[in-house]
């Protein structure tokens, strides 16, 4: 958060003009090239179908990510232009279209003693189901509101597909020491993402990026943001709860299905949007990001601290802590009924 702060600023004194711009532009096009193919590298097939055990909970977070949350991108739309710019609706839009974030949703989950396992499947095909779905999802929607041509998706796919998919292929022989090399899968993922950053604001502040945005407007794009995550909070609480799902499955259905990726948004925002100023557009992603971190760190700790009180009062009163999920069972039976493994 730090790094993209400063990124930020050096993007405002000293912006790419030029030559130079087009320089940037091309690292940033290979760099995101190498993500999404250390990206095919890392994900194992093997976990992503074992994962699919779980289908109800995987199916629950898949639609919360790709249905409800462009459902809500869209309602945005409706916000006058006096009150939140066109481009930074857009820009909203946009993020509801990304996949979960993959690091925080399962630290957020172990934190709060969720299906640790269940969410380590769930961010990762929520992930590999965005490489598809969020070029699909921003050509539908957004070119029915000026955002990018329906006819560019394609290609767009193909440039995060290939790599994805030439990672897969060469996972066999690489995967070992991609591994091992944790130094280097850092300085590509935030190398990436930083690059994507400064691209893209260096192009709006040689755009007139500070004339065109206003303190009101960012603080409505910030209230904007709090109100998508607070619902798409509400929902993701109380319908697994509905649906019957144990507690542990109930935490990782909340952080795996309410978050977007930054490090996922950043450099397809950088495909997808190719020739355009994207300054505005990724905006509304990255106050989300600052957002959602603060807010599911908090929620961790609640429920945490939950868990720890559960434990406490099974040990004085043996079965009492098992009574919320006994009732919320009743209806739904066991685990493995719901598709998930009654050890879960």
């Amino acid at each position: 958060m730090v790094l993209i702060l400063l990124t930020v600023a050096v993007a405002a004194l000293l912006p790419a003009h030029g030559a130079a711009a087009v320089d940037v532009s091309h690292l940033t096009t290979l760099a995101i090239g190498v993500l999404f193919f250390l990206y095919g590298v890392r994900l194992s097939p093997r976990e992503a179908v074992a994962g699919l055990r779980h289908w109800r909970l995987h199916s629950t977070v898949l639609l919360a990510t790709f249905v409800l949350f462009p459902l809500l991108g869209l309602a945005a739309q409706w916000i006058p232009t006096s009150v939140l710019p066109h481009q930074l609706a857009l820009g909203v839009l946009f993020l509801c279209c990304l996949p979960s974030t993959v690091q925080s949703s399962i630290a957020f989950t172990s934190v709060a003693k969720g299906n640790v396992p269940a969410a380590i499947c769930a961010a990762s095909l929520s992930n590999l189901a965005g490489i598809v779905f969020t070029p699909l999802l921003v050509g539908l929607l957004m070119s029915a509101h000026g955002g990018i041509s329906g006819g560019a998706v394609l290609d767009v796919a193909l440039q995060l597909l290939a790599p994805f998919v030439l990672g897969q292929l060469l996972r066999r022989w690489l995967a070992d020491w991609v591994t091992r090399q944790h130094r280097m899968l850092a300085v590509v993922d935030r190398g990436s993402i930083l690059l994507v950053v400064y691209t893209a604001f260096s192009a709006a502040v040689a755009a007139g990026l500070w004339h065109q945005l206003s303190l009101a407007s960012l603080g409505m794009l910030a209230v904007t943001d709090a109100v998508l995550l607070g619902v798409v909070l509400a929902v993701t609480s109380l319908v697994p709860r509905w649906l019957g799902f144990p507690r542990a499955d109930r935490i990782t259905i909340l952080f795996c299905g309410s978050k977007k990726s930054l490090a996922s948004g950043l450099p397809m925002a950088g495909v997808l949007f190719a020739g355009q100023g994207v300054g505005l557009l990724v905006l509304p992603l990255m106050l989300f990001h600052q957002i959602q971190l603060m807010v599911c760190a908090s929620l961790a700790g609640r429920y945490a601290r939950q868990t720890e009180a559960r434990a406490v009062t099974a040990a004085v009163v043996p079965g009492a802590a098992a009574v919320e999920d006994g009732a919320g069972r009743g209806a739904a039976g066991t685990g493995k009924t719901l598709g998930v493994p009654s050890n879960a």
